[in-house]
């Protein structure tokens, strides 16, 4: 499997409002799409840095894992994506090289195929998300 580029990191946030107000009035990033993603338990303020987009993510449960994680480790880096031309494809490559993986299979969202790879303990403390398809602002 190869990473081709980054598609997006997110950020765990306790409150999306002050967040985005914050992201917006210091480094003057303009709100690009805000959705709720169901299947994911977040409300997600999406931004876009050339083509690098910046994701702010706030918990609509407490049983969701960005509640679980800014419960254990505070706001922060919750994950990074990186673009990939066949998710199925790689998951596949890091199951054969005997990586413990997240998701067997992808998951669907917005046209895009996506899988978490590894635990965060097996890649530097950060969750690994690998995608492929093309963004849409088609809801959840």
């Amino acid at each position: 499997m190869k990473a081709t580029s980054i598609d997006h990191i997110c950020l765990a946030v306790k409150n999306l409002e002050q967040a985005k107000k914050i992201y917006e009035d210091t480094l003057g990033l303009e709100l690009a799409q805000e959705y709720v993603a169901e299947s994911e338990k977040i409300k997600v303020a999406r931004y876009y840095l050339g083509d690098l987009a910046l994701e702010l993510m706030e918990a609509t449960s407490p049983d969701g894992d960005v509640a679980k994680f800014i419960e254990k480790r505070g706001e922060g880096v919750f994950l990074i994506s990186y673009r990939t031309d066949d998710v199925e494809k790689g998951l596949k490559e890091l199951k054969n090289k005997g990586k413990k993986l997240i998701d067997d299979t992808p998951r669907e969202l917005f046209g895009n195929r996506y899988a978490f790879i590894m635990p965060p303990t097996e890649t530097c403390g950060v969750l690994t998300e690998i995608l492929d398809g093309t963004y849409t602002n088609e809801k959840d």
